[in-house]
C-alpha cells in the first residue's frame, strides 16, 4: 500500500520541495495551500499522515489540528517557522504528533515521515508495514527496533537507535551534527553540545572495533554511514 501525505503550507516552494523529496521515496503526495482547504482534503482523500503549517491563510495550522483530531487519530507533523518553546509545547499538547522548525532539511523530514507511519500503522492500527534496513552486515528491523550484526543483536539505547535507523536510511549521506541532533534529541542543535560526539562514540564501540568501519567522521562537515 502507498501512503498518501497531505502537504499543508500557504508556500508553493515549500509544498513543491517536500513532494520532490516525498515522491522520491514512492509516497502519494496532495497538498493544500489554506486551512480550509486541508480540512476538505483531509475529509475526502483520506490522507495517511498530514503535514501541516501554522501560519496559513483562513483557518491558522492550530485550529486545523484540532478539527482533524476531533475526525481523525492520523498522524500530524507540525513545520513550522515559529520555534519558541511555547509554541512547541503548544503545538504537541494540541494533537501534533511531532514539530520540525523551518528552515527544514527535507531528508530529515522524510525520516520523520517515515517514523511516524511506522508507529501509527505497527503499533496504533495494527498493520504491519515497517521494513528491514540493511548496510554490510547490519540488520535494522524497524517494526521491533532491533539491530543485528550476522544475526546477534546489539542493544541500543533509544537515541542510538534514532540516529542508527537515520543513517542506515541513507548509507553514504553526510549528515551535518545539526540534522544529527534534532534526529536524535528531537530538539534544536546546540553548538557547544557534546552529546552527538559521545552517543556515536558509544555507538561505534557496539558496532565493532573499527570505530570508522560503519560510521565515518568527515572533520567540518559532519557524519555518514559507510555503504
Amino acid at each position: 500500500m502507498d501512503y498518501k501525505v497531505l502537504v499543508a503550507d500557504d508556500e508553493k516552494e515549500i509544498r513543491n520541495l517536500l513532494r520532490l523529496y516525498l515522491e522520491n521515496e514512492s509516497f502519494k503526495v496532495i497538498e493544500a495551500a489554506d486551512g480550509d482547504e486541508t480540512l476538505r482534503l483531509v475529509r475526502e482523500k483520506k490522507p495517511d499522515i498530514c503535514l501541516l503549517d501554522i501560519m496559513m491563510p483562513g483557518i491558522d495550522g492550530l485550529h486545523v489540528m484540532q478539527e482533524i483530531r476531533r475526525e481523525s487519530n492520523i498522524p500530524i507533523m507540525i513545520i513550522s517557522a515559529r520555534t519558541a518553546d511555547a509554541e512547541r509545547i503548544l503545538g504537541l499538547n494540541l494533537g501534533a504528533d511531532d514539530y520540525i522548525a523551518k528552515p527544514f532539511n527535507p531528508l530529515e523530514v522524510v525520516a520523520r515521515v517515515k517514523s511516524a507511519l511506522r508507529r501509527f500503522y505497527n503499533l496504533g492500527s495494527g498493520e504491519v508495514k515497517g521494513e528491514i534496513l540493511k548496510v554490510k552486515d547490519l540488520e535494522l528491523d524497524t517494526d521491533s527496533c532491533i539491530l543485528t550484526k550476522n544475526g546477534f543483536s546489539i542493544e541500543l539505547t533509544p537515541v542510538e537507535y534514532k540516529l542508527m535507523e537515520l543513517f542506515m536510511s541513507y548509507p553514504g549521506k553526510v549528515f551535518t551534527k545539526q540534522q544529527i541532533y534534532e534526529c536524535g534529541w528531537g530538539d534544536e542543535y546546540v553548538v557547544a553540545d557534546n552529546n552527538i560526539m559521545v552517543s556515536i562514540s558509544k555507538l561505534r564501540t557496539k558496532l565493532d572495533e573499527d570505530p570508522s568501519k560503519y560510521i565515518r567522521t568527515l572533520r567540518g562537515l559532519g557524519y555518514r554511514m559507510e555503504k
